[in-house]
């Protein structure tokens, strides 16, 4: 038997990471202390003001255990894996976990490719990024073939030059096949040199080198070629208006904001972090992230629980990260930041001038992802619970936790009939659709096809297992009225 009193006697005043378990004996909360002593003991105090959330999580604890570090820094890093493992309950948790994509430019190769990747590796290749979407990196690369004629495909050069025909590529003029020495590998790496400029963002020349071509053409009354040369053009330049200039200085931020709803009416509060990306002294994009967030707790909490989380799974680390607030784990977090980038990072609250404003853009960003969020959120309660409670009221029931809808399929009423069945479950909280149990079934048994003895073959045993007690005909009359409902569509 655990027994929290003594077992808080025997605590280490060293750093670490504590562990909470819950009655079922899962993981409800993980947490880091500079000394596990001190930190662990002041969840079980009754004169100290924890909080709502605290409160609550320690009527839950059944037991709590420790694992000792050598420092707070190595804690931290075990807190992060830890959570991100075991996603416990009341901890403040990303509801997605995204890797962002990259540009892979492999300038280690002979004849180099460019390719799009989902994480950086330290193998000598070149990664630009990230990029807020894979959309935005596919029609980057297809512009960038369109533009250098580089290769994408897996083939070893120059080993395996004239061992297959060339690819569709370069059919299509998006290559110039260096696989059937149709290019030099001076020439091949000199618009290769030209690309690498163009990634960095420099596109004056490309753009004037096409201006000339395209008005060449169009004096020799090449038109199709001028047309193509004006698309590329513009191509260009819609991709150099996504990376609007920030104004000041050339290095790489992260601006970051949180909102959170204030509302009473959810069981868990919501919150919305907003992420500016600044690269090169250009906003190349922006993010945001939904967090499943206990009531109680402050922004400073949540930006801090969101960086460790963030940072821990992303393989690119700014130089600076701008917040709306000061973070009680600042020190700590610019330090274990430092060690994975192998460069100083600076964790700053900016009070004036143009910082300060990109910070509140980010914050006025994540209240209208959260205020449109909030809006979907009702739509779909309409459309579910509402109309749960609609046929609740037509039938004089109350407390629906549960619905089946069952459909009859036959040819011409002759052939075999087939039954489909579709679930709707208002345990999670919404009347949503548990697709993985749908259901399709053949009946061979009722010779000619008829619906209602087929829904009877498939529905009472289900009905008999589910609720014996409730008569069949009450079933029945409660699929004819759910049938036409949008809620089963």
């Amino acid at each position: 038997m655990f027994q929290i009193e003594e077992e808080l006697k025997k605590l280490p005043g060293k750093p670490g990471v504590y562990i909470m378990h819950g009655e079922k004996d899962e993981i409800i909360y993980v947490g880091k202390a500079v000394s596990l002593k001190n930190r662990v003991r002041q969840y079980f105090q009754s004169s100290r003001n924890k909080g709502a959330k605290i409160e609550q999580m320690v009527t839950h604890i059944t037991r709590f255990e420790y694992i000792i570090t050598d420092s707070e820094l190595e804690a931290l890093v075990l807190e992060c894996n830890l959570i991100k493992e075991h996603r416990p309950k009341y901890n403040t948790m990303l509801k997605d976990d995204k890797s962002y994509p990259f540009i892979k430019v492999t300038v280690n190769e002979e004849y180099p490719r460019v390719l799009f990747a989902r994480r950086m590796k330290k193998d000598k290749a070149k990664y630009f990024g990230p990029y807020t979407s894979a959309g935005a990196v596919k029609d980057v690369i297809e512009l960038v073939r369109k533009l250098y004629k580089v290769r994408s495909c897996n083939r070893v050069l120059p080993r395996d030059c004239g061992k297959d025909r060339p690819c569709l590529y370069y059919h299509m003029k998006q290559c110039s096949a260096p696989c059937q020495g149709c290019v030099s590998s001076e020439e091949y790496k000199k618009n290769i040199a030209e690309l690498l400029k163009f990634l960095n963002g420099d596109f004056k020349d490309t753009i004037d080198m096409l201006t000339d071509k395209m008005m060449a053409a169009s004096e020799e009354m090449r038109f199709e070629d001028a047309m193509e040369y004006r698309d590329l053009i513009r191509s260009i330049q819609k991709i150099g208006e996504r990376q609007k200039i920030t104004g000041y200085g050339e290095e790489d931020k992260d601006i970051i904001a949180v909102a959170m709803d204030e509302s009473l009416d959810l069981r868990e509060q919501d919150a919305v972090v907003q992420v500016f990306f600044v690269r090169g002294g250009k906003l190349i994009g922006r993010e945001h992230f939904y967090l499943r967030v206990a009531r109680g707790d402050t922004k400073a909490q949540v930006l801090s629980s969101f960086m460790k989380q963030f940072y821990a799974g992303t393989p690119f680390i700014p130089r600076e990260i701008m917040l709306q607030k000061e973070i009680e784990d600042a020190r700590i977090i610019e330090e274990w930041l430092t060690d994975r980038r192998k460069q100083r990072v600076y964790i700053r609250v900016p009070k004036k001038g143009t910082k300060e404003k990109l910070v509140e853009l980010a914050e006025e960003n994540a209240k209208m992802v959260l205020d449109k969020d909030r809006e979907r959120i009702k739509r779909e309660e309409g459309r579910t619970i509402g109309a749960v409670h609609e046929v609740e009221e037509w039938l004089g029931l109350s407390g629906i936790r549960r619905m089946e809808a069952y459909d009859i399929s036959n040819i011409s009423g002759f052939e075999s009939s087939s039954v489909s069945n579709t679930c709707f479950s208002a345990f999670s909280g919404s009347a949503a659709s548990v697709s993985s149990m749908y259901s399709v079934a053949a009946i061979y048994s009722i010779t000619p096809a008829f619906s209602a003895a087929c829904t009877d073959n498939r529905f009472t045993p289900a009905a008999k297992i589910a609720a014996p007690s409730i008569p069949v005909s009450i079933f029945f009359i409660f699929i004819t009225f759910l049938h036409p409902l949008p809620l089963l569509c």
